[in-house]
């Protein structure tokens, strides 16, 4: 299969499968909001986090491993999965030992009631993890994006129960989610027959060598992009400010204000899953620069409209999302959304860009880029949120990830070189920025201008969108000729 056809496919495929799935998540955001109080809310993003900065430390970073090796050929599959799963659980046992001094770090406090529902957290999103990324090194992408969807209609009903029904508020959160991992790593395990993959005979020394060698140094990596997120939240909340109002309920507005940008990086995500599998499986193709090449200007272009269109329809899309019902102050979510819309857009940059590290196995320049652009994201964080409150933490968090981009732009292009128009995505960049600012101070006509830098992206980028969009459906139009033509 022609590798354009191939990532359209499992594109498609992900798409179809993740589609259900995401319209849930935006329920559970109104199920939140309408729920747990902005306070509360900020413990249970904080949880999150700390969950996710465990995860790759305590894991190191073998679901990462597991779609690299099980895609290569030279690798065999009942090895890589028994290898990582052994490595895992090793991982998870030095995590319950040391986990009694973890909590003994002063700004971890509010870890205090939740921590065994933490270290049960951390075990269930791990094996579930590792079993999911091995169901698409398998290729099975069909049962993978079902799975998806299962495990966020469990996700929804147990929310339901704990939360609306229960009332257990961030413990019922931290259930919902063990019990959705567990279910979705059995249904797994059981359906696409995993056992035949499982016995300690399979495990393999050299093979674990190899794969830690290129895992640790992910490790890093992962957390650093958690300390981004979970500096944010920690600033706010700890933070004391003359001139802006921090705090607990501060962090818990802001964590909804990234709510909304994460429907761009639930586009990003779905085409990422099939995008990694095909950067792997054509690591050695002759022609791998053109590859790249076009994929990432329709990608970018994509981006850049559906980021746009978004900021252009904040105000109107927050109140579905985000209910100020019972806590009004959810009210003024929406003022801050902009500029984190932009900070996702170059995060999912940035994560296409980390594909070039993976295929090449350099992942310790994953690692450096991403050190740079989490402590340029601390260091902005402590100048700028006592000045300008939850908008500082999403400035800090945009240049941040604009500075990460930059240096991966430049640096993996070594490793793959692909021509980028830098002019174009500076041009985009900041028509982007301009829209944001109009939301922000809504100046007169605001609305018309922000149609006015709307039609002027859309103008930009609209080639490179036909473009591809011509590449494969030619290759498609080719594909059925040849069908037909073999059929005669």
């Amino acid at each position: 299969m022609n590798k354009y056809t191939n990532l359209a496919k499992n594109t498609l495929v992900f798409a179809i499968g993740n589609f259900g799935s995401k319209i849930l998540v935006i329920l559970l955001t109104r199920l939140y909001s309408n729920n747990i109080n902005p306070a509360d809310s900020s413990t249970k993003e904080l949880l999150e986090i700390t969950a996710n900065f465990l995860l790759p430390i305590f894991t190191f970073s073998m679901s990462e491993a597991v779609i690299r090796y099980g895609l290569d050929r030279k690798y065999r599959k009942k090895e890589v999965f028994t290898t990582s799963m052994v490595l895992n659980f090793i991982g998870l046992i030095l995590m319950f030992l040391l986990f009694p001094a973890i909590r003994r770090i002063p700004f971890l406090n509010f870890v205090d009631g939740y921590s065994m529902l933490l270290l049960v957290y951390v075990c269930t999103s791990s094996i579930r993890s590792i079993c999911s990324q091995f169901l698409r090194a398998r290729g099975r992408v069909k049962l993978y994006a079902f799975d998806g969807v299962l495990a966020t209609l469990t996700l929804f009903l147990f929310n339901v129960l704990f939360i609306s029904n229960m009332k257990m508020g961030v413990k019922g959160f931290m259930l919902s989610v063990i019990f959705s991992d567990a279910c979705s790593a059995l249904f797994i395990f059981f359906v696409s027959d995993m056992k035949r993959y499982t016995g300690i005979r399979y495990f393999n020394k050299s093979l674990a060598r190899s794969m830690m060698k290129f895992a640790v140094p992910l490790i890093p990596t992962v957390i650093m992009w958690v300390i981004t997120g979970f500096s944010d939240r920690l600033f706010i909340r700890y933070m004391k400010s003359d001139i802006v109002q921090l705090g607990e309920e501060s962090a818990g507005i802001y964590g909804y204000a990234s709510k909304i940008p994460n429907l761009i990086s639930m586009i990003s995500t779905i085409f990422f899953q099939a995008w990694n599998m095909s950067a792997i499986q054509e690591n050695r193709s002759k022609d791998r620069s053109k590859f790249y090449e076009k994929v990432y200007t329709a990608y970018e272009a994509i981006l850049f409209i559906a980021s746009a269109v978004l900021i252009a329809g904040t105000k109107v899309i927050t109140p579905l999302l985000v209910s100020d019902k019972k806590f009004s102050e959810y009210g003024d979510v929406y003022v801050y959304t902009p500029v984190l819309v932009v900070a996702v857009l170059f995060m999912c940059l940035d994560q296409f860009l980390s594909s070039i590290y993976t295929a090449t196995k350099n992942t310790k320049n994953s690692f450096w880029t991403s050190f740079v652009a989490s402590m340029a994201n601390i260091v902005l964080n402590y100048f700028l949120i006592p000045i300008w409150g939850i908008q500082g933490a999403s400035v800090a968090t945009f240049l941040s990830y604009y500075l990460c981009f930059w240096i991966r732009i430049i640096d993996a292009r070594y490793y793959i070189h692909f021509r980028f128009n830098g002019l174009r995505s500076i041009t985009n960049t900041a028509l982007i920025l301009l829209m944001c600012l109009c939301m922000a101070k809504t100046p007169e006509l605001y609305g018309l201008w922000l149609t006015g830098l709307l039609f002027l992206i859309l103008l930009i980028n609209y080639k490179a969108l036909l473009m591809t969009v011509s590449k494969f459906t030619n290759r498609f139009r080719r594909k059925n000729k040849t069908v037909r033509n073999v059929r005669k």
